[in-house]
């Protein structure tokens, strides 16, 4: 049903339907790839990040994990994993905390933030329905004081995970194009989207 590959710094939006199943696959590894789930019914019922760590009372994401909306909806569960661990601490990139972060050189640099607010407009995703989202594939340890730490991708090439939509969802993909950290190995790279849904 859904066969694309994004290049890197691009992004996607689509339609899974519930019931239905989208596998992200790292086609050269350490590839980040920013992602947002939202109720297809009410784009107001997005994912948090802060309930789905609470409630599975885990800092990363892998198999078996239910991504909850705002709502405390299971918008969608991860059924397969062959990277390990994913990252939702961490947020996107955007050119205001790439120059925080790395200074005035970086701001004219392509963000993830950028690419969400240019395919969400197709429908009505806007900058106040953005919230922290998942970061498939990325390593971003918590530091023995609490604090976050960007480090070379665990994944390699062909490593995928896989979720299965618990309701009808928009999914909301930036292929991310940072440049600055080890997120990306320093050489952002494609990723290929399969889907798979009864008609």
């Amino acid at each position: 049903m859904l066969d694309v590959t994004v290049a890197d710094g691009d992004g996607h939006l689509g339609v899974i339907p519930a019931g239905g199943s989208l596998r992200i696959v790292d086609l050269h590894g350490n590839q980040a790839v920013d992602t947002l789930f939202y109720d297809a019914a009410d784009v107001g019922n997005r994912y948090s990040a802060m309930d789905t760590v609470r409630e599975q009372g885990a800092a990363y994401l892998t198999a078996g994990s239910r991504l909850l909306s705002v709502n405390l909806d299971v918008l969608a569960t991860i059924t397969a994993d062959t990277c390990g661990r994913h990252d939702t601490l961490g947020g996107a990139c955007a050119q205001e905390s790439n120059v925080v972060r790395y200074g005035e050189h970086t701001r004219h640099q392509h963000a993830c933030r950028e690419t969400f607010l240019r395919y969400g407009a197709e429908v009505g995703i806007g900058a106040r329905d953005l919230g922290h989202n998942i970061n498939f594939f990325m390593n971003v340890p918590l530091t023995a004081d609490g604090g976050l730490s960007f480090e070379d991708g665990l994944s390699g090439p062909g490593k995928y995970v896989e979720v299965r939509a618990e309701r009808d969802l928009y999914v909301l993909i930036s292929n991310c194009p940072q440049l600055n950290n080890p997120c990306n190995g320093w050489d952002p790279t494609p990723v290929r989207l399969l889907g798979w849904w009864r008609a």
